[in-house]
């Protein structure tokens, strides 16, 4: 690594490979042949790192047999990421043997991180927001190891530091950066009226922003975040949902809670991804007794039926039995507990809730799907709520579904 002159393990070739599924597998490999050195755990977005070590559970051995021999899989077809490699790449069975040693000693893979990197601090990434559904996963991983929630920012500029990295990341929160650009808030209470007149006119956006300044903010109360960037974005709504939590100096504290746009409602009701999060982690107990997991999940308002209802997406790490899953469906339907759903759900103004159960590799296939439109793996966040305008998304879920289950809830 020090005679690359990079922080990174992996040469430039395999970080900007053509291909991610084998530049995956590259660094991968090239953390292995580093393994001491490796002090940090890195990427953008939690998905990301979880993702990395859910592949490594597939090729472990495969990368070993590399180790051993000294020679690239035949996976690898790109011939400047196989000349890349190569230079790194040399006969070692004894680094192959304390790898397969490791392995095969784990429980379920717990503590595979610490076990593969002996040296490594801590796990940094953005694990707020659409990424702490990962956490669970990620912590497994982990074993004892920090995780430390990286910085809030967006596309369009940074916002906020953390400035307490020791906490976990469920209760991090970010300081605004005042010389980063002009920021403004819109109190959401003040707009109840007029949000509810706006989803009389299925239009979010003509609501007229009644914002207040950096320190007008108050305590407590939950705001949409505008920023004027020197990049020349003016007054723009990044469509964040935060919570003032307290104020650092004379800038304000802020806990991301979700993004505005993102929303499950068919009547009166209201649920936002934070809610869609619970309702799932709360299901998701139910099949934790039977040690599976749910991988992955996404929503989806379906208004095809009358009345309509909500959709949920799992794919599962295993079989679970339809009992069980029965009982999930219902759990989930419990748990939206916004008083305009509950009550929609009562009158049968909103329908029984559905539970599709995918099968294992759908949410890759999603994956690859936006990865083939050209996004950045480290990048990609999976679809909480998918609207009717994602069609591709939604037809890869529907075209994979293996079991559905009504609930019978309410």
């Amino acid at each position: 690594m020090n005679a690359m002159q990079s922080q990174c393990c992996s040469p430039d070739e395999v970080i900007f490979g053509p291909d991610f599924h084998q530049s995956l597998y590259c660094h991968l490999l090239c953390g292995l042949i580093f393994r001491e050195e490796i002090q940090l755990v890195f990427s953008t977005f939690a998905h990301s790192i979880v993702h990395a070590f859910r592949t490594f559970e597939q090729v472990w051995e495969e990368l070993c047999a590399d180790i051993r021999e000294g020679v690239l899989t035949s996976r690898i077809a790109f011939p400047s990421v196989r000349l890349a490699m190569a230079k790194l790449l040399k006969p070692n069975p004894e680094l192959a043997d304390l790898i397969h040693k490791k392995c095969s000693g784990l429980s379920n893979w717990y503590g595979l991180i610490p076990a593969l990197f002996p040296n490594v601090k801590y796990i940094y990434g953005i694990m707020t927001g659409s990424m702490e559904p990962y956490l669970q996963k990620l912590r497994h991983y982990a074993g004892d190891l920090p995780l430390l929630s990286a910085d809030y920012g967006s596309s369009e500029g940074w916002i906020g530091a953390n400035v307490n990295p020791n906490v976990p990341p469920e209760l991090a929160t970010y300081v605004v950066l005042p010389n980063i650009g002009y920021f403004e808030f819109i109190p959401l209470k003040e707009n109840v009226e007029e949000h509810v007149q706006d989803k009389v006119n299925a239009s979010l956006l003509s609501m007229k922003p009644k914002p207040v300044g950096l320190t007008a903010v108050k305590v407590g109360e939950e705001y949409e975040v505008i920023i004027t960037s020197v990049a020349g974005l003016y007054r723009y709504r990044l469509g964040d949902v935060v919570r003032v939590m307290g104020f650092h100096n004379s800038s304000p504290e802020l806990k991301f809670v979700c993004r505005r746009n993102l929303m499950l409602t068919i009547n009166i009701d209201k649920n936002t991804e934070k809610d869609l999060q619970l309702a799932v982690e709360e299901a998701a107990k139910l099949i934790a007794e039977q040690k599976m997991e749910v991988v992955d999940f996404s929503s989806h308002v379906d208004s095809s039926t009358d009345p309509g209802h909500y959709v949920i997406f799992w794919e599962i790490s295993g079989e679970v039995s339809d009992e069980v899953l029965k009982e999930c469906c219902n759990c989930l339907d419990r748990s939206f507990v916004d008083a305009g759903y509950v009550s929609s759900r009562k009158v049968n103004a909103i329908g029984p809730l559905e539970l599709r159960v995918v099968r294992w590799g759908t949410f890759q296939k999603i994956l690859d799907h936006y990865v083939g439109l050209g996004a950045a793996l480290s990048q990609f966040k999976t679809p909480r709520c998918i609207g009717p305008t994602n069609n591709g998304v939604l037809q890869i879920l529907c075209d994979n579904v293996a079991n559905s289950y009504f609930s019978t809830g309410f």
